[in-house]
């Protein structure tokens, strides 16, 4: 993420991730699944901007997300209640990230505004402190504090960082819409859709060696209960691959799909080509990896 002040008002850009291969390897005691994973950010941003105001509150509000259910509103409500009294500030959100895609666009949101406002506050608060607060808000939230590529372990929040593997990426987000989508294919895994996380394990072994991803090891445990429910899905896969991806892969819960090239010109190519086969029925985007790390990219100070 990248943060710089606008007269006045502080904006980080909020960065997608995609999954280098998901396995999931059990419930635990919790309640939650422990997973092994491996988090991808990509080039492909919100922009959270917070300005001055007399309460916490965004600037538009969206459609069907009262400020209540909105987990940036949340991150900014419990920063506050924990290290400050009685600062305020109105979020503006510029989305580019698809909504309940697989692509981790609230999570990157609620760790946009901690950072923000930790800044636009200024408050005294350490990486540590903030990553207290993001583990609260969602598993996935903490990776956002930093990007990047990390191995997530536990319920998505135990990183450690690797190298980035310097890809281009295509991610297409069909329009399909499941209704409480995570919940839904949480609750349709069978105990045949469990493994040991070794493939991510070996995955993350190539990235440290400084190999590419290997496209055998970017299976996906969400697969088969996602197109169990949605067989649609499977045809998209197929479109993929006629249109010039290599391979295929499903991002997090999906319904984003995506494919990894090493030369950007090919990537683009293959993404007109996508565009063009489906029509209005899917987002095609042609992006890269990004690994700007917290802290880095200031552009207005």
């Amino acid at each position: 993420m990248s943060l710089s002040n606008r007269v006045g008002s502080v904006e980080v850009a909020a960065p997608a991730k995609i999954n280098l291969g998901l396995e999931i390897l059990g419930c635990r005691d919790d309640g939650y699944h422990e997973i092994a994973t491996i988090l991808q950010a990509i080039d492909l941003v919100d922009e959270v901007r917070l300005h001055p105001g007399d309460r916490i509150r965004t600037l538009h509000r969206f459609p069907g997300i009262p400020d209540e259910e909105n987990l940036a509103i949340r991150a900014l409500l419990m920063l506050r209640d924990r290290f400050g009294s009685h600062q305020s500030a109105v979020l503006e959100l510029r989305k580019a990230i698809p909504a309940a895609a697989g692509l981790g666009g609230a999570s990157a949101d609620a760790a946009a505004a901690l950072l923000a406002a930790r800044d636009f506050w200024g408050l005294e608060v350490g990486d540590a402190e903030l990553a207290v607060l993001a583990r609260e808000l969602g598993s996935d939230v903490p990776f956002f504090l930093r990007g990047g590529t990390a191995l997530a372990s536990g319920r998505g929040d135990n990183l450690d960082p690797l190298p980035s593997p310097g890809l281009s990426v295509i991610v297409v987000t069909p329009h399909v819409a499941i209704a409480r989508k995570t919940a839904t294919l949480y609750a349709a895994l069978r105990p045949s859709d469990f493994s040991d996380g070794s493939r991510v394990a070996a995955q993350a072994d190539r990235l440290r060696a400084g190999l590419r991803p290997d496209p055998a090891l970017l299976t996906n445990s969400f697969e088969r209960p996602l197109y169990a429910l949605r067989p649609e899905l499977a045809d998209l896969v197929a479109t993929m691959r006629a249109c010039g991806a290599p391979h295929v892969a499903l991002s997090g819960a999906g319904p984003s799909h995506f494919a990894l090239f090493p030369d950007p010109a090919e990537a683009g190519s293959v993404a007109t080509r996508l565009q063009t086969a489906l029509e209005d029925k899917a987002l095609v985007i042609a992006t890269r990896e990004r690994s700007v790390p917290v802290g880095t990219g200031i552009l207005d100070r």
